[in-house]
């Protein structure tokens, strides 16, 4: 009896522990963020994610998100190209295509100074989000760039 006591917690522990499986898991990185968690970019393997909230549901402000994978140097290409929209004459909205959303980069200017804001809609639904506008400082912080100012 006292074997078969032994025997039975033994396959009792080895049976709890065999329904506990090690998963590898990918960090996640943060590249930059502004304001309390108003906009910031989180990184995790080959796919970037902007989160940002809704500053049009400021009631209930929802965090909206858009993704794209690291491809052809995707990540600096976008940086490249907000940068460049702070100079352009005359101020222009840039509209990108990425796999589930449609992307617009509005610029605007406000006492002399130029802002950009991302709105974006989902391709399966109609769901819009604004973020709020940022200055190319706080562009480039975003990204994890120093503030260097293009003339």
């Amino acid at each position: 009896m006292k074997n078969f006591i032994l025997f039975a917690a033994f396959f009792i522990s080895y049976v709890s522990f065999g329904q506990i499986k090690v998963i590898e898991t990918i960090p996640t990185i943060r590249i930059g963020v502004i304001g309390q968690n108003d906009i910031y970019i989180q990184k995790k393997a080959d796919e970037y994610t902007f989160f940002y909230k809704n500053v049009k549901q400021e009631e209930a402000p929802t965090l909206k998100s858009f993704t794209f994978k690291e491809i052809d140097n995707a990540f600096e290409n976008l940086h490249k190209i907000i940068e460049s929209g702070f100079t352009a004459e005359p101020l222009l909205d840039i509209k990108l295509e990425l796999p589930n959303d449609f992307v617009w980069i509005h610029y605007s200017k406000n006492f002399g100074e130029v802002y950009m804001q991302f709105v974006t809609t989902k391709k399966d639904v109609f769901d819009n989000g604004f973020s709020k506008s940022l200055n190319l400082d706080q562009v480039n912080k975003l990204f994890g760039k120093s503030s260097v100012r293009v003339n």
